[in-house]
């Protein structure tokens, strides 16, 4: 099949897939790390990583790279269709992460995968965003008056997918090069205006992190406003995740309400 290339966004030393559709990339400014291709050279946006996070691979892959295909995961987070047997066969999760077969056979159904719908039962992708305490109501609401001016017929897939409760999160997909292009054509722009318009002076490190934040959900209002089909595939967690902690930080936001504007 056509050529294959998956990012694996990394900013330190970590063990990388073996199959050969894995593309392991660094980001940000450590030294160089044995086995990966950095971001910052061609054309780049290497600098602004504290701000794009792992966007800034995106945007090295759709400028330099050169593949059919070009997906964008993270050194923490993969593609997996480990059932039960191929988990209780082997214990080392690297070995579950989606193989180029397995990939090979899904893009023979379709042009884009990404992870299953991430349901927040209980709040609209909005809230969620504005319980948290990285992005502030009056950067939220450039976002939106950014897409209404630079591309005003996207503002009801906006609209809608931020009123949904669900969203496919973590800036993970595969697509065919031709809807990559397109889907960095239009988002980037509005991302590289967001970031010149908001005044991030006295933000934590990781409320400047808010323009990958954004990026989360630009992916559904592009597939939402141009109808494109899509496969989901579950998302795996290489890490132990403290799941009741992270619910209840979840309840607290919720109940907190909004961060200050």
């Amino acid at each position: 099949m056509d050529d294959i290339k998956i990012l694996v966004v990394a900013h330190k030393p970590y063990r990388m897939p073996d199959d050969p559709i894995y593309f392991p990339i660094q980001v940000g400014d450590g030294p160089d790390m044995p086995g990966f291709r950095r971001d910052n050279a061609g054309d780049n946006i290497a600098e602004t990583n504290p701000r794009f996070c792992e966007l800034t691979a995106l945007y090295w892959a759709w400028k330099n790279l050169d593949a059919d295909y070009i997906g964008l995961t993270h050194y923490r987070r993969h593609f997996t269709y480990a059932g039960l047997f191929k988990r209780l066969a082997s214990k080392d999760k690297f070995l579950w992460i989606l193989n180029g077969d397995d990939l090979r056979r899904e893009l023979l159904k379709t042009d884009v995968i990404v992870p299953n719908k991430r349901k927040y039962y209980i709040e609209t992708m909005e809230s969620h965003f504005l319980h948290t305490d990285y992005i502030r109501e009056k950067d939220y609401k450039i976002l939106r008056e950014t897409i209404a001016e630079m591309t005003p017929e996207y503002l009801d897939a906006y609209d809608l997918v931020m009123n949904r409760t669900w969203a496919h999160m973590f800036n993970m997909f595969v697509m065919k090069r031709e809807f990559l292009n397109q889907y960095c054509e239009w988002a980037f722009p509005i991302l590289f205006e967001c970031d010149r318009r908001i005044d991030m002076t006295g933000y934590s490190t990781e409320q400047k992190r808010m323009i990958g934040y954004f990026g989360e959900f630009m992916t559904d209002i592009w597939l939402e406003k141009n109808q494109i089909s899509y496969h989901e595939i579950n998302v795996m967690f290489m890490e132990k995740q403290n799941w009741l902690k992270k619910g209840g930080s979840f309840l607290i936001r919720k109940l907190r309400g909004k961060i200050s504007p």
